[in-house]
């Protein structure tokens, strides 16, 4: 083997990077060989191109001072025609005298000697011939370095001849002084300072490594080079007009601009020839030119009004913005992100950017060019993945970055991914820009956990529908809470509720320090409850949380044993926070209320005037029973009847005292139906647990204690319409449950709809109340899926569909509390945006139809498409609340659907109105945490959660809400933070009146009957058709009957007044909808029975067409508690109140299987 370090001698001692520079004798001793690079570099000429050409620097430097020469040539030609005196003749002279000034010169004739000589001084001409040699020995080294073997290239250039014709004559005149008058265009200088300052630019963008946009640079040619040919034209026309009008060069301006603008006043024109062919020359070139520039321009500009162009980086650093990136922008989406942003005060003054890859449609151009939006919103068409498109947008000043999924794509997971990409991007570019990202999915929501806040859409839409099935119209209070209003939506409608429902829906979650709180300052070492409770009755405010300075976390009611603290951060609800809150005080009013001891109604009384003597007079009882455990009612003084005095409520403690809780409500269902399980649930094995799920389908899902099997149940188990080795149930009436189900009918099951359940199945539900969950999913559920939900109680799916009719009564929809049908992925992409939602609206539209006695909740894609729901064509009142609509959207209503009926009662619901929490949470970084605790998604220890109670007739004695208000936080700790109220529509709709006579037409028509259609009926109950016959062709016979009976009842009444022919078309409409309701209820009935189902519980005629309902968030003290109204309370945390709580928390699901009932019950 050859030894390579024998080979290769070691360096020499005085080799250096400088030696092989500079060269080394040393060298030449040495078997080394000396190679040199890059030799060709090292030459003459190549020196000189790396410094005239090749580097930026010191080619701009050349470039500048060429531009500098060329304009110092056009301003010493202008100081020659300044000094100059035609008349004087001096080049005549000097060359013959012959060639003096005829003084007998004719119009005909043309004196051309003072075209040809000038006058220039002796210093004057001096400075032209030096300008001249240094520009033309600057050319002829700049086409010697830039000579490529063409010799006729370099000569021929434009830019070379104009340098000839300027520089030689000077350098001529040097050696021949006669010439030394000789006329030179040196005005022509001027395109050579073009061509010099284009080269510059060019040099400018390679030497400061940034490009300007082509806008710029075509704008700049554009005008240098109408400067160049008016310059040119003025001169030409000046010089020429020397041997005919002598002209100055203000009337050569004054000519040029004149005739280049059309306009041809007429009073300057040219009198020789020569300088007419001027004109006509610099127009021709005119024509040809400009209109080539202003194309380029035209170009570009129609370019960057699609791209956007750029923001400015001097407004970036002066002035706020914030950039919002989305994938496709529609119209809606951006409406609602610029009302709600600009909704705030102190945001008025921000830009926003938007940076979209595709082009701005005509929808949203229109938008963006009126006046109020002009001035404040940038569209920028671009990639977030771009650095220089994120340059362009200036994210590295931007004060917030939205990045919003495109929820209209088919592969909602393909969106997310762009998602993620977008927001990796922008935090690789910008750092310190707060990231406000909503994601889609819950699986891919881990992947941007960086993030400041993040709304993940699937999981707070689930989670909102699954609170609509316990607590009515969740998904509306938190929609009104997130959406900013100033509580003055439909103030001047004549109805009551509209009034009442559009003013508390101003209600939004402001926050504030205790100690410069005027609400709340005075609370400060007393409980929570207390400061709650006195603080809505003073100043109408509803305290809902807290927050410890040293701690992140926000407590929802932690109820009465929390302390408030000067440094707590107070969160309550009311119409608009406190800064912007004047105080003033009542003496008077309150003075004269006071002598009058009689109670008139609520009606009568002022604000706050019922509670102003709670606390102190009503305190003669206390009521320290326990209520029942599902919280329906509360109890009854015993006492409070008496002498007709108004039951006493127990005051609200400064300090929690634990005699005065009751903890046994707080935890009655594990006192009550735990401890001592009845024996139908022991034989049935239906003891439950309460522990963290074992199995979570997605990274990232929040942990919730949880109602739990000791077992998992086997998958089999889990299908509802098919029996397995274990049960043989084959449909949901068999199973026998004690509660009615919760049905959710959606396409695939997502890894959101496990946010679904955990809400109904969380530990402080009673066990007793839960209600059976049915998924009626289109497609089969995957496994990881299924073992998810196996440890639940009571969850069962069916692949089948909303379409079918068998598959709707099999899940158990005829005993169903709630109906949720989700809309579907597939028709979220459709040729027109709003009609992604048709499909889901006929299906529910139908399910209405086919069981309107059933709750159901729908989530649509649009919220426009809200009006469709329950759609009756010829109901008045739907008509009135479509135009109140539009009114309310043209004073400039953030909510103009709120009035629809169907979004009021909460039976519809659209993802898109949760994208203002994503915007709201700039202003206020604590919403999205609030609605997570609100809806179930976190559970922090020593938080409240969300719940409800009605209202029943046992309760009335409560009167107002302000009582109620005072009977919870002193008895439970429960705090109210709004009511759910239904009302019936009385005589508001022509279909409503209909109903109401329904029974006076039967008897009508039992009385004007004879005896042959008698015995056509009884014939007809005997042969009867089915129902479920696909043959249209023929009506069915009970059809046919109405209408013979309502064609009968108009024959027998001919000569009736007007109102009776009203009354009779009345009841011939009641009549064709009342038979058209019985045969639908005959086709339901006659598929149940073809299914051996029984129809027993199938009620077709009890429906709410009649009523309405709507939301009354934080309502003012003195409202009056009606039947049936259902309250919205945060309940305090009852393992907050059980001894040892925190370890059991802490226990996971294995250890909590094992323990025994007492065990369970202390949790």
């Amino acid at each position: 083997m050859v030894d390579l370090d024998s080979e290769v001698p070691p360096l020499p001692p005085r080799y250096r990077f400088r030696d092989l520079l500079l060269g080394d004798q040393g060298w030449q001793s040495d078997d080394r060989v000396q190679v040199e690079f890059y030799m060709n570099e090292n030459t003459f000429k190549e020196r000189l191109k790396l410094f005239f050409i090749k580097n930026q620097r010191s080619s701009l430097r050349i470039r500048l001072f060429n531009f500098s020469l060329k304009l110092l040539s056009c301003f010493l030609y202008i100081v020659r025609v300044l000094l100059d005196d035609p008349t004087q003749g001096l080049g005549c002279k000097e060359l013959n005298r012959s060639c003096s000034i005829n003084q007998n010169y004719t119009p005909g004739t043309i004196d051309w000697s003072p075209i040809i000589w000038v006058n220039r001084s002796l210093p004057l001409w001096g400075l032209q011939v030096s300008v001249a040699v240094i520009s033309l020995f600057e050319t002829l080294l700049l086409s010697y370095l830039s000579y490529k073997g063409n010799i006729w290239e370099q000569i021929l250039r434009i830019p070379f001849l104009l340098e000839i014709i300027n520089a030689v004559p000077f350098i001529i005149t040097i050696f021949w002084p006669v010439l030394r008058n000789l006329f030179i265009p040196v005005f022509l200088n001027c395109w050579l300072a073009k061509h010099a300052l284009e080269n510059m630019i060019n040099d400018l963008h390679r030497a400061i490594q940034r490009t300007q946009s082509a806008m710029f640079n075509q704008v700049l040619i554009l005008i240098s080079t109408l400067l160049c040919l008016i310059f040119t034209c003025i001169c030409g026309i000046q010089h020429l007009e020397r041997a005919g009008n002598r002209l100055t060069l203000f009337d050569s301006l004054y000519f040029c601009i004149v005739t280049f603008s059309t306009v041809g006043f007429g009073d300057v024109t040219p009198k020789i020839w020569p300088s007419k062919l001027l004109v006509v020359i610099m127009i021709c070139v005119a024509l040809v030119v400009l209109p080539i520039q202003f194309e380029q321009l035209a170009y570009l500009w129609m370019e960057r009004q699609k791209s956007g162009g750029n923001y400015s980086r001097y407004r970036a650093q002066t002035e706020k913005h914030v950039v919002l990136c989305v994938s496709s922008l529609k119209i809606d989406l951006l409406m609602d992100f610029l009302n709600e942003f600009y909704a705030h005060p102190r945001l008025q003054d921000y830009y926003v950017v938007i940076l979209c890859p595709t082009e701005m449609d005509a929808q949203v151009r229109r938008v963006l060019q009126i006046p109020m939006w002009s001035q404040r919103v940038i569209y920028l068409q671009g990639s977030a993945l771009k650095d220089q498109d994120l340059l362009r947008a200036k994210m590295d000043d931007a004060e917030a970055c939205f990045i919003l999924s495109s929820r209209c794509e088919v592969d909602r997971t393909a969106a997310d991914h762009q998602t993620i990409l977008r927001a990796w991007a922008v935090k690789d570019f910008a750092p310190n820009c707060p990231l406000y990202v909503q994601i889609l999915k819950p699986e891919n929501k881990f992947h941007i956990k960086f993030a400041d806040h993040v709304v993940c859409e699937e999981e707070f839409k689930y989670a909102m529908l699954a609170l609509n099935c316990i607590c009515p119209a969740t998904s509306t209070l938190i929609t009104l809470l997130v959406h900013t209003s100033r509580g003055q939506d439909c103030q001047q409608s004549p109805e009551q509720w509209q009034k009442m429902y559009g003013r508390c829906s101003g209600n939004e979650v402001y926050h504030i320090n205790l100690e410069e709180s005027t609400f709340f300052a005075e609370y400060e070492g007393k409980s929570f409850t207390y400061a709650s409770f006195h603080a809505h009755k003073k100043f109408g405010v509803c305290l809902i949380g807290v927050r410890k300075e040293d701690n992140k976390n926000i407590l929802l009611n932690p109820g009465p044993r929390y302390i408030m603290s000067s440094t707590d951060i107070c969160f309550y609800i009311n119409i608009t926070k406190e800064e912007n809150s004047a105080f003033k005080k009542q003496e008077k009013h309150r003075k004269n209320h006071e002598s009058k001891l009689s109670y008139h109604g609520a009606s009568r009384l002022p604000v706050h005037s019922i509670i102003a003597s709670m606390g102190t007079v009503a305190i003669d009882l206390q009521d320290t029973g326990c209520r029942a455990s599902s919280g329906a009612t509360l109890a009854l003084p015993p006492d409070g009847g008496k002498e007709g005095r108004r039951p006493s409520i127990a005051p609200v403690l400064e300090v929690a005292d634990s005699s005065s809780l009751q903890t046994c409500d707080l935890l009655s269902d594990q006192s009550e139906d735990e401890t001592t399980p009845s024996d139908d649930e022991v034989s049935a094995g239906l003891e439950y647990a309460k522990g963290y799920p074992p199995y979570s389908p997605y990274i990232g899902s929040s942990p919730t204690f949880c109602h739990l099997l000791h077992e998992k149940v086997p998958f089999c188990c889990l299908r509802l319409d098919k029996g397995c080795q274990h049960n043989y149930y084959e449909d949901a009436k068999a199973y026998g449950f004690k509660n009615k189900l919760i049905i959710v009918a959606a396409e695939t099951a997502g890894n959101g709809l496990y946010n679904f359940i955990v809400p109904l199945r969380a530990y402080y539900r009673p066990k007793k109340e839960l209600n059976p969950i049915v998924l009626l999913l289109d497609n089969p559920p995957d496994m990881h899926f299924l073992d998810a939900i196996c440890w639940f109680p009571m969850v069962y799916y069916m692949v089948g569909s909303i379409d079918n009719l068998d598959d709707l009564l099999r899940c158990g929809v005829t005993f169903a509390a709630n109906m949720v049908v989700v809309d579907k992925e597939s028709t979220m992409s459709a040729e027109e945006d709003y009609m992604a939602d048709a499909k889901t609206i006929v299906n529910v539209q139908t399910l209405f139809r086919l069981f309107s006695s059933l709750s159901i909740i729908t989530e649509l894609t649009h919220p426009a498409n809200m009006r469709f729901m329950q759609f009756r064509a010829k109901d008045c009142y739907s008509l009135a609340l479509s135009k109140l609509e539009k009114k309310e959207r043209e004073k400039g209503s953030n909510l103009a659907f709120m009035f629809r009926l169907p979004f009021a009662a909460g039976r519809v619901f659209s993802i898109s109105m949760l994208d203002t929490l994503l915007y709201q949470s700039f202003v206020k970084d604590y919403m999205i945490s609030i609605t997570r605790l609100l809806l179930g998604l976190d559970t922090t220890p020593g938080s409240g959660f969300l719940c409800s109670m009605k209202i029943t007739e046992e309760d009335l004695w409560i009167r107002t809400y302000a009582r109620l208000y005072q009977k919870l936080c002193s008895s439970t700790g429960d705090i109210p933070i709004g009511v759910y109220r239904t009302e019936s529509q009385k005589l508001a709709t022509s279909e409503s009146r209909e109903m109401a006579s329904q029974s006076q037409i039967s008897i009508s028509v039992e009385e004007w009957e004879d005896t042959k259609d008698t015995k056509e009926q009884f014939s007809y109950r005997g042969n009867h058709r089915n129902s479920t016959s696909s043959d249209q062709s023929d009506h069915p016979l009970l059809r046919r009957k109405s209408m013979q009976w309502a064609r009968r009842l108009s024959r027998r009444a001919p000569r009736h007044s007007g109102k009776t022919a009203e009354k009779i078309n009345q009841q011939r409409m009641n009549l064709y909808r009342r038979s058209e309701r019985q045969e639908l209820a005959e086709l339901v009935k006659n598929r149940m029975k073809h299914l051996g189902l029984s129809p027993a519980g199938y009620d077709e005629m009890n429906d709410h067409q009649n009523t309405l309902s709507y939301i009354l968030i934080n309502p003012s003290p003195d409202t009056r508690l009606e039947l049936n109204d259902i309250v919205y309370l945060i309940r305090p945390d009852p393992l907050t109140y059980v001894p040892n709580a925190a370890p059991s928390r802490k226990d996971s699901f294995c250890n909590t299987v094992g323990q025994d009932t007492r065990e369970e019950t202390q949790l």
